[in-house]
């Protein structure tokens, strides 16, 4: 089990960080707006909505689709990803109200990574959370599952903020 922290930087940007040491950026290019780009170590990628009502959102290097996602009709996102040419499933989802957390969960439904978002009322910023089991920190790709569930965190609660006005 592990723990990140994920920290908004002047609301368009994130750093992720474990034991203060910086695992990757999510930079937005505006408000409201799903583009965004993320930054591992040396390696970039490209988020970007795609389709005709730009509900499937890919994130890309260079050309090559690693992972799409998309909210289905129940308020999941349905995450595939493309990792060295194997597809494999997950579902992100919302859990609870007054104790609100967001699951990463496998295809077999086993939870890899919770994370806990906490509003920072002085700034209209969030900070969150993110704990992962031993399962998931085995992973290869762990570092840009956990920038793509930011994104996702993020992505959630722009829908559903948007769904309320």
């Amino acid at each position: 089990m592990a723990e990140y922290y994920a920290k908004s930087k002047k609301s368009l940007s994130f750093e992720l960080t474990q034991n203060d040491r910086l695992i990757g950026k999510l930079i937005y290019k505006s408000w409201f707006n799903f583009n965004a780009a993320i930054e591992i170590a040396d390696s970039k990628y490209q988020v970007e909505p795609k389709g005709f009502w730009g509900t499937t959102i890919e994130l890309k290097e260079g050309e090559t689709v690693l992972l799409k996602f998309r909210m289905n009709w129940n308020g999941e996102i349905v995450v595939q990803t493309y990792f060295n040419g194997v597809k494999k499933g997950y579902i992100f989802k919302h859990r609870g109200i007054f104790k609100e957390s967001f699951v990463l969960a496998d295809q077999d439904g086993i939870e890899l990574l919770v994370i806990k978002p906490h509003l920072k009322w002085n700034l209209m910023d969030y900070e969150y959370q993110l704990t992962t089991t031993d399962t998931f920190e085995t992973c290869p790709e762990k570092d840009i599952l956990l920038m793509e569930a930011l994104h996702c965190a993020n992505y959630y609660m722009s829908m559903m903020y948007s769904m309320m006005i």
